[in-house]
């Protein structure tokens, strides 16, 4: 054989071998660090065909593509090929051999609890325990302790690796919950300032949600689909619930929350067109099943838990449920697909409304809850995540960090529903998640960066107080707000 020839054969055996191990390398290379190199979930979810839900074939595809809108999910078009997408999208198809069973037996054996919480009067420390701030740093996994009045950390502590979904407060403000995305539900106690235990309650998960009386713990999983109940009080395993619909079709269990006025949890399924809801009074735990017309992802409630605002995201609407009557009651099309989660509530003109920020478009819509109407819709810089405010001022701020404006804060007058004022933290930086302090005098925003940090901000004059560094502090949470379900803050 001539050498051209011997080259050329080489180099497509040399290719062929490459091929064949494409998917998985690339697979490694570019979806390991956030889905975990099982396909089990990490910072991102699951990518196994029994967790995509509605997600199949071609969607797959563009979401490798062009991202995921409301995501940490980054757009990989310009970095691989068309085939390489392909591959990637047929890898992830495909079954695992042996799927992980994570039930009673696997969650129980997780569990450990290091110490009991001590017998306190009051806290260790001086400051207020109630304007304290947890605040989140997912850049080295780890959680801080801020006094609010002094601005100052109490202590900061390793956390499990990704936490998502909000810590949730005892009804005391003494305890903290985390849930991180592979499954892990951390208890802390904030008057001690140790850690307390944890178990695993499941492989990949979505946020936890505490009952009104502080007792009980619900965490939603993607997988396994299931919803899981815990003893708040030692993290003991109280009941799973297997998430399948009145038809035996099973599905992903994208939300619970509390609904305090109802004393139960409500909860959302990515992949069947229903509601649940548990009450939590009596330890029985009955199941409730509200039908909708199509899956909900994202939700809001008035401050009275009986009505619930939920979106799709490839929906055409939003719909209104009443949680009493168990119907939909009203539908309203919004441009630029709403993030309800984030929504906040306040009184304009004597009328109850909400304002929530858009996904995918640079708009804030202003909606009349005893009407559900449309009042307003106010322009900003692009789209955004978060939108905070408080019961003691007349200001909401929002972010932009969907955009390319994603270093600008924009200031609502909820009084003329007009921007007032534009901030930028730091020039270039993502700037995000408001959160005030517990009179509304201080406002702290996130500069969402490795390294990054935390700013305050005076709530009146919209003047820096402080600059405090942190590793990519993706949200801070204030201890009485939480408690007294602040109307400017998310529930």
């Amino acid at each position: 054989m001539k050498p051209s020839f011997r080259l050329a054969a080489a180099v497509l055996l040399l290719a062929g071998a490459v091929h064949a191990a494409e998917p998985e390398q690339l697979y490694q290379t570019h979806c390991a660090s956030c889905h975990g190199t099982g396909r089990l979930g990490a910072i991102g979810p699951a990518l196994l065909p029994e967790n995509m839900g509605r997600l199949r074939g071609g969607a797959v595809a563009k979401v490798i593509a062009e991202g995921r809108v409301a995501t940490q999910m980054p757009a990989f078009g310009q970095t691989l090929a068309r085939e390489e997408i392909e591959a990637l999208t047929a890898h992830i198809a495909k079954p695992l051999p042996v799927m992980p069973v994570w039930g009673a037996a696997e969650i129980t054996a997780s569990r450990v609890i290091e110490r009991e919480a001590p017998p306190l009067a009051k806290p260790v420390f001086t400051a207020d325990p109630m304007n304290l701030f947890v605040v989140v740093e997912i850049g080295d996994h780890h959680a801080t302790i801020l006094d609010g009045d002094r601005l100052e950390p109490l202590t900061r502590f390793p956390t499990r690796f990704a936490l998502h979904g909000g810590p949730k407060f005892s009804p005391d403000g003494r305890f903290v919950y985390f849930m991180s995305r592979d499954g892990w539900v951390e208890k802390y106690d904030i008057w001690s300032l140790q850690k307390i235990g944890e178990i695993r309650a499941g492989i990949n998960a979505r946020n936890i949600a505490l009952s009104a009386d502080g007792r009980t713990i619900a965490v939603a999983n993607y997988l396994p689909n299931s919803l899981v109940l815990l003893n708040a009080a030692d993290l003991s395993l109280i009941r799973t619930l297997d998430a399948v619909d009145a038809t035996g079709k099973t599905s992903r269990v994208s939300a619970v929350y509390q609904a305090r006025p109802r004393n139960s949890f409500v909860v959302a399924l990515k992949d069947v067109p229903e509601i649940w809801e548990i009450p939590t009074k009596g330890g029985d735990f009955p199941l409730r099943r509200i039908k909708t017309d199509e899956p909900l992802d994202d939700f809001f409630f008035d401050p009275s838990y009986a009505h619930v605002f939920g979106s799709a995201r490839e929906g055409s609407a939003s719909k209104v449920y009443d949680l009493n009557r168990g119907e939909q009651i009203a539908a309203l099309t919004l441009p630029g697909l709403p993030h309800l989660g984030s929504g906040i509530t306040f009184k304009h003109e004597g009328r109850p409304v909400m304002a929530t920020p858009h996904l995918k478009s640079g708009l804030v819509s202003i909606i009349a809850t005893d009407s559900w109407t449309t009042v307003k819709t106010v322009e900003t810089p692009g789209p955004g995540f978060f939108m905070r405010s408080h019961e003691n001022t007349p200001f909401a701020w929002t972010d932009s960090m969907m955009s390319k404006a994603r270093d600008t804060m924009s200031i609502l007058d909820k009084r003329s529903l007009q921007i007032v004022r534009s901030i930028t933290p730091s020039p270039g930086k993502t700037a995000a998640h408001v959160e005030f302090d517990k009179d509304g005098r201080k406002v702290l925003v996130s500069i969402w960066e490795d390294p990054g940090e935390l700013i305050v901000y005076d709530a009146a004059t919209f003047a820096e107080i402080k600059r405090l560094p942190m590793r990519k502090p993706s949200g801070k949470y204030n201890v009485y707000n939480k408690i007294t379900f602040s109307e400017g803050t998310s529930h």
